[in-house]
């Protein structure tokens, strides 16, 4: 515990807190009318959105029928360090969090800590990868919608996403799973994606990511879930994982327990069904090839 990172210790007080008061069997208003606390209080911190002072844990911990001293010791020790003073991050500056989802600056905050991240995509390479050309034509897709400054800030923050990612490639482990629609999906076109795929297939040549390809022959509904991202937070606790997934129109972080675990079985059902990893960095080979001979795309009919 002592070890950990303010957000590390913030989770664990806020599913700690969360899990006691389901046990107890209180609603939040309860637990507002006997703390004499506002609603909302309560609400922002079972969401993180702000911090428990130690000095309103400990009645709230007796409140709850918590008294096992090392429960109670471990619980006010993360209280502690979560409140600790840390420089502004980058991504909680005002225009970022002006522009940024609440979700995604908390994936952000989570892929900072994470020990290990697992991406599943099937339709882009993800964020934390994207270079900045292949960014910039992706967002530029969804120009109408996006009005600088906030498409400068989303490109930047992927950007910054991904410095972030590369510097600390030695403290984590990354497996990205992509389907194969993702290798043939030539955003920006053939000379911006023959780019991006050079930088990914060069990570994962190095074997700083762990990469894998689902090929359309596959006989396996891929495509169920959508894409998503898993984030766990520690090696130790096996419950530490946290699920990041968007479907184009919003976004959100998931931390309960039975969702991502069956996340986390499905990835792990697909990433050994998966190309593994040199039969993946030989179809980027031959993809590439492709592109900077400029040869045409595969025929797509025409709709009429």
């Amino acid at each position: 515990t002592e070890g950990d990172s303010p957000t590390v210790a913030r989770r664990r007080i806020r599913l700690a807190l969360r899990e006691a008061r389901d046990a107890a069997g209180l609603t939040q208003m309860q637990v507002a009318e006997e703390m004499e606390w506002s609603l909302s209080k309560v609400i922002r911190i079972e969401n993180g959105d702000v911090t428990i002072a130690p000095n309103d844990l400990r009645p709230l911990l007796s409140f709850y029928g918590i008294k096992d001293r090392k429960q109670v010791s471990d619980l006010l020790t993360s209280a502690r360090i979560a409140r600790a003073r840390q420089r502004q991050a980058w991504y909680q500056t005002p225009d970022f969090r002006e522009h940024l989802s609440d979700a995604t600056r908390r994936l952000i905050e989570y892929e900072i800590e994470a020990v290990a991240i697992r991406s599943y995509s099937i339709y882009y390479i993800p964020g934390f990868l994207q270079t900045e050309r292949y960014a910039a034509a992706l967002t530029g897709k969804f120009g109408e919608e996006l009005a600088s400054p906030k498409k400068e800030l989303l490109l930047a923050a992927r950007q910054n996403r991904r410095q972030t990612l590369l510097s600390r490639l030695a403290a984590v482990e990354v497996f990205v799973l992509l389907e194969e629609s993702v290798f043939m999906r030539p955003i920006g076109g053939e000379e911006t994606f023959a780019e991006q795929l050079h930088e990914m297939r060069r990570v994962a040549a190095e074997g700083q990511i762990h990469l894998r390809m689902l090929p359309f022959a596959l006989d396996y509904p891929i495509a169920n879930n959508g894409s998503y991202d898993l984030m766990a937070l520690s090696t130790e606790d096996t419950d530490s994982e946290v699920l990041y997934r968007e479907n184009g129109m919003n976004d959100e972080i998931v931390e309960d327990k039975t969702t991502t675990q069956r996340h986390r079985q499905r990835f792990d059902q697909l990433w050994h069904l998966s190309k593994d990893e040199p039969d993946t960095i030989r179809f980027i080979d031959t993809r590439i090839k492709k592109l900077e001979t400029r040869s045409p795309s595969p025929d797509i009919p025409e709709l009429e």
